[in-house]
């Protein structure tokens, strides 16, 4: 797979409020124990943790497709109104004719948010999780921008990169990014 979403990275902050889950879903790091007066702070209680959720889940599922696969398609995540984690995607568009990649991921990110729009009374959170280039880092990243109904959004970045001596992916910092909302607006 070889094509990233161009979305641009707005500066980043490291979270120390939230999560950092791995793929076995263990809290790891300083992010394991919130700040006082964290973003968590500033949102209800289970609106943090749905979107909490959304993140250690769509963060743990792309680095494992990342580790299996070298790479992953935009995917979505909802939390049903049941509390049930549920994965949403389609199916990946052609690339525009002249390009290297594979498939056009910022299509797929615009299908994914109007399917979300057409079906948010069916669940009261969602993530878009995607593969993204940090422009002025010049890294990829895998990106969730998670929101709840409730107008409360959330989204955060994970840098990573193929180790040149073992081939192996080593990830960066879980930082917090800027998200606008997409799937409750009208």
């Amino acid at each position: 797979m070889s094509a990233t979403a161009s979305w641009h990275w707005s500066g980043a902050r490291p979270v120390t409020e939230l999560p950092a889950e791995t793929a076995t879903g263990k809290v790891t790091g300083p992010a394991a124990e919130p700040a006082e007066g964290a973003w968590r702070d500033s949102v209800p209680e289970a609106s943090a943790t749905d979107l909490e959720n959304l993140l250690g889940t769509g963060v743990g599922a792309a680095q494992e497709q990342l580790e299996r696969n070298g790479g992953f398609l935009p995917f979505a995540l909802v939390v049903e109104n049941d509390g049930e984690v549920r994965l949403v995607a389609v199916t990946p568009a052609d690339a525009a004719e002249g390009t290297d990649a594979d498939f056009d991921a910022d299509s797929m990110i615009s299908d994914l948010t109007e399917l979300l729009r057409q079906h948010r009374d069916e669940f009261r959170a969602a993530a878009i999780v995607c593969d993204i280039t940090l422009l002025e880092e010049a890294s990829d990243a895998i990106h969730v921008a998670a929101e709840h109904r409730d107008g409360s959004l959330f989204a955060a970045v994970l840098p990573y990169a193929a180790n040149p001596a073992t081939r192996e992916l080593e990830f960066g910092e879980l930082s917090a990014d800027t998200n606008e909302p997409g799937v409750w607006v009208d």
